[in-house]
């Protein structure tokens, strides 16, 4: 069967923070927009313990912020396909088509919101032992941990917040972090530091991870004497970073030499009438609320450039009904 062929004035790719503000944004404008979204609507933050640096929250979960800006996205009239997998994609000055399994796209503009995955932990057995004893979501993985010895990599806000999570369930937790201070804030630093079965080892990396299907023991390098040690420990949650999920548009987007996207101050990339938003865009700082002033930006950058090429596609629903909406 052919598939659907949909012309409209701006195609959001990614259901984060920054994708589902352009979209507030868009709709807002009556812009006739969809928010392609092939994981889970809300992106990182929805497996956030907690969130104390959003403004009108003094301390909210991820899941619950991420519902909050997805109904309000919604009640606006936003339209999420959330079996969006994009299969191919063609940018250029002149023309953007985006391909799904169900759908070619033809918007007039586009908004690049895809974010960024987790850094995998650097050792030779991750692969074998990823999703077995090392996690990256202490949300998912960290309930299978009752009453067992853990180790946290990482000394950001993301590795302090999961490992104070964590104390609810381990019986010990032993961080390990590439320098001798925590990069996460103080209010952060503190609240771990109130917990007795937290200890951490400074300067240090983890080298080996031995073991098939359960962690024997764990070989850790100082990274400034050289030393290794040993230690035992039943799983590792890795916060180390994160990597651009920008493989799609590396043959269209200019990337910077970390692969995130480069745009200009309105969010533009190198091609006309597509732009960047949040975690996937080069920049200093990545919070929820830069990716959502990074969102708001794009979005009405994306409806100044469609309104200077006119024809704005307003109107009802122009997605299949058949196709998965939230």
């Amino acid at each position: 069967m052919a598939k659907q062929q949909i012309e409209l004035d701006l195609l959001i790719i990614g259901a984060g923070p920054a994708g589902l503000t352009a979209a507030i944004y868009a709709t807002r404008s009556k812009l006739n927009a969809v928010i392609l979204e092939e994981e889970l609507v809300g992106g990182q933050i929805r497996g956030s313990y907690s969130i104390e640096n959003y403004p009108g929250f003094e301390s909210i979960s991820g899941a619950d912020l991420s519902d909050k800006i997805q109904a309000h996205a919604v009640s606006l009239g936003a339209q999420i396909n959330d079996l969006g997998k994009i299969v191919s994609l063609s940018l250029s000055n002149e023309e953007k088509i985006i391909e799904t399994d169900d759908v070619i796209y033809r918007p007039k503009a586009v908004i690049i919101a895809t974010g960024a995955t987790p850094r995998r932990l650097p050792v030779p057995e991750e692969a074998n032992l990823h999703g077995k004893a090392i996690h990256y979501c202490e949300l998912c993985d960290g309930p299978l941990y009752g009453n067992k010895d853990l180790v946290v990599v990482g000394g950001g806000n993301s590795a302090l917040q999961a490992a104070i999570f964590l104390t609810k369930y381990a019986r010990n937790i032993t961080i390990i972090h590439q320098f001798d201070y925590f990069q996460g804030a103080k209010a952060t630093q503190e609240q771990l530091h109130q917990n007795k079965n937290v200890n951490t080892i400074w300067n240090s990396e983890i080298r080996h991870v031995i073991g098939e299907k359960a962690i024997e023991k764990i070989i850790v390098e100082n990274v400034k004497t050289k030393e290794t040690s040993e230690i035992k420990a039943d799983g590792i949650f890795a916060y180390i970073g994160y990597v651009p999920k920008t493989d799609l548009f590396k043959d269209n987007i200019k990337l910077n030499q970390w692969r995130y996207i480069e745009t200009d101050e309105n969010m533009e990339t190198n091609i006309k009438g597509v732009f960047a938003a949040g975690d996937v865009r080069s920049k200093t700082f990545r919070q929820i609320t830069t990716a959502v002033n990074d969102g708001t930006i794009a979005a009405l950058a994306a409806e100044k450039y469609i309104l200077e090429k006119g024809d704005v596609q307003h109107g009802e629903s122009i997605l299949n009904p058949n196709l998965s909406l939230v």
